[in-house]
């Protein structure tokens, strides 16, 4: 029976580093909606991903 392949990665580092800052442009557009703190919650979540 053969192994499965080997898992890879949907998203580089880079690629989190763009989605973060892309979060963060929206981020500031929107600060002063109830919205704002999800939008900061998945900020901070893609930075840890991506290994800050």
């Amino acid at each position: 029976m053969p192994e499965p392949a080997r898992a890879r990665a949907v998203l580089s580092n880079e690629d989190f580093k763009l989605l973060r800052e892309a979060v963060l442009h929206y981020l500031k557009a929107i600060e002063d909606t109830p919205e704002s703190t999800k939008f900061s919650n998945l900020y901070h979540r893609l930075g840890s991903a991506a290994g800050r």
